[in-house]
């Protein structure tokens, strides 16, 4: 905990001083939040349903490298999962290219284009989870901190492409009733993901979806972590971000 309080203090003096957190409950509705239509709402739930049949189709591990020309050809190509309409189509490249700053997400655009293809030889399937790590940098940061740490910690999410983090910030925005500013202070929209990266996600076997909760912060994995002071969070507590605090969100760059 004290390391990671040096790091978190460390961040903010790099902070002029009159500014503070810009941090909203992920949890609650503010009367200046940005939602969705009705209109577009029903829209993103075909959308929705559209990616997750492809999801389905494809596998989980394999949807998170699926490229917007991929999902295009697949809906055309298979009944069960059919044609995107215009309609949706034109919802998420809006999306996409919308400024996330309107939602009040602060952090920056890592890809810029929403055919960005993740090149096969530079991912790495890591055994039992699902998940890809960029070989390189993030996979070799993976392993020493699990060798550091202990086999009880895991890759909980690693690389994610424009058209994984689109479903996964939809279906955020479809349990917020279409709230997009409440959708983005606990999930990037696509396209400001530094999963696209080489950012990824730890947690302790066993912990299943707490691991995405500050109760990670509570094991004594997490508290390894912090300790080996080689390893920074992306989203610490009290980031200007608009973003919630995110202990198990490792941070490449």
């Amino acid at each position: 905990d004290s390391q990671l309080s040096r790091q978190e203090e460390n961040l903010k003096d790099q902070l002029p001083p009159d500014d503070k957190p810009l941090i909203k409950s992920p949890r609650e509705d503010y009367g200046d939040d940005i939602y969705l239509s009705d209109t577009s709402k029903q829209v993103m739930l075909s959308t929705l349903g559209r990616l997750a049949r492809v999801q389905k189709y494809i596998g989980f591990g394999n949807f998170n490298l699926v490229t917007f020309d991929r999902i295009l050809r697949l809906s055309q190509d298979q009944l069960k999962i059919g044609a995107f309409t215009k309609a949706e189509l034109n919802f998420m490249e809006e999306l996409f290219f919308r400024d996330a700053k309107e939602y009040g997400f602060l952090g920056e655009k890592v890809l810029t284009n929403l055919t960005h293809e993740i090149s096969s030889d530079k991912a790495y399937k890591v055994p039992y989870t699902g998940h890809y790590l960029f070989s390189g940098d993030s996979l070799e940061l993976y392993k020493k901190i699990r060798k550091d740490v202990g086999d009880s910690l895991i890759l909980t999410s690693g690389i994610r492409s424009p058209m994984k983090q689109m479903f996964l910030y939809l279906a955020k925005a479809q349990r917020v009733n279409g709230n997009l500013s409440r959708a983005s202070r606990s999930l990037a929209p696509p396209g400001y993901s530094f999963h696209g990266a080489g950012d990824f996600d730890v947690g302790k076997i066993g912990l299943g979806a707490k691991n995405f909760t500050e109760e990670f912060a509570k094991t004594e994995e997490y508290k390894k972590l912090i300790d080996l002071g080689y390893v920074s969070i992306r989203y610490y507590s009290g980031n200007r971000l608009g973003v919630r605090y995110e202990p198990w969100h490792v941070k490449m760059s």
